[in-house]
């Protein structure tokens, strides 16, 4: 009889992956992070289990979108006090926090449960091109059309 392979915690290996982000639409960008986060690109991925790597991102502030997504598109927030509703368009948002752009697109591409909460912690966004995890030696992150 055949077993299942399910991977157990001390059974995975986590890297860090190093992705930069100038340069880069949006979209397809958060697809990638997404899938190392959630460790698609592993042959040992399994739904349900953390066995994706940390991804650091930098130079958020050069993505760039397509159509007129800088102007029509508009993140909200709440006060949570009446009249308290809050918007900021696109280009807005990547000039005061452009880490928040990216951070929100990966967050809507993973599970909204605890394995989502805990994927999006093992991601790290810079709006340049410096990082404080040289120590961990992340690998730069090349896709496969290249």
């Amino acid at each position: 009889m055949y077993k299942t392979y399910f991977p157990k915690a001390n059974e995975v290996s986590q890297g860090w992956v190093l992705v930069d982000a100038n340069g880069q639409n949006l979209g397809r960008l958060a697809t990638i992070i997404s899938g190392i986060l959630l460790g698609k690109n592993k042959p040992t991925f399994t739904p349900g289990v953390d066995t994706g790597d940390h991804v650091v991102v930098v130079n958020c502030e050069g993505i760039t979108v397509t159509g007129n997504k800088m102007e029509d598109k508009f993140y909200y927030r709440h006060s949570l006090y009446p009249s308290g509703l809050k918007k900021i368009n696109l280009r807005d948002q990547l000039d005061r926090h452009p880490e928040r752009v990216i951070r929100r697109a990966v967050w809507g591409m993973l599970p909204h449960n605890k394995l989502g909460r805990k994927l999006i912690k093992k991601l790290k966004i810079y709006a340049g091109p410096d990082h404080p995890h040289g120590a961990q030696k992340p690998q730069a992150f090349t896709s496969g059309k290249e």
